[in-house]
């Protein structure tokens, strides 16, 4: 017994050990090119298609959204307006609010609290609490976004939902600068 819960905490161990080692960091593109611009890229018109996988790695909606990207005073707002496959509709409405660095709090009304935004070289690293629908009620599910500009015009970004530190599903999309 006593070995066998030595082999499982050693095994535990190696567990950590090992993600924490490959951790990335949005700095880790702080050289790549082409420089993304926050003020810059999320300006204008913008169009994002993509889609929802499920914790099996199953596709399971399609999206399209536009964007109305603009700064004011400093601070972006982003409004997206998105349709799915299914026909339903959902609006978010971002704030991003610069604090320095490259660094940026964004916050939406299904948000919880407010998100933290990087930019590094031609990365965005988005992580935030999003409030979604589920059964009769909502659940909060852990968003770890990364934007990787391609392009002047195009930026992928893929993400992973977590709840309890456990994958639910993954988002993939472009979004295309008008």
């Amino acid at each position: 017994m006593i070995k066998k819960a030595s082999n499982y905490a050693i095994a535990v161990f190696c567990m950590v050990a090992v993600v924490s080692c490959s951790s990335v960091s949005v700095q880790d593109y702080a050289g790549n090119r082409p420089q993304l611009v926050a003020e810059d890229f999320f300006n204008g018109k913008l169009s994002a298609h993509g889609i929802v996988k499920n914790r099996g790695g199953r596709v399971i909606r399609y999206f399209t959204a536009s964007i109305d990207a603009y700064w004011v005073d400093g601070v972006g707002t982003l409004d997206e307006r998105f349709v799915f496959d299914d026909g339903e509709q959902q609006t978010r409405i971002w704030k991003l609010k610069p604090e320095g660095a490259g660094k940026y709090s964004a916050t939406a009304g299904d948000v919880v609290g407010s998100g933290t935004m990087e930019v590094a070289g031609n990365s965005v690293f988005l992580d935030y609490v999003l409030r979604i629908p589920y059964a009769d009620g909502t659940i909060d599910v852990k968003i770890d976004d990364r934007m990787y500009l391609v392009s002047d015009r195009v930026l992928l970004n893929e993400s992973i939902m977590t709840k309890w530190s456990f994958e639910v599903g993954q988002i993939s999309l472009v979004i295309i600068r008008e």
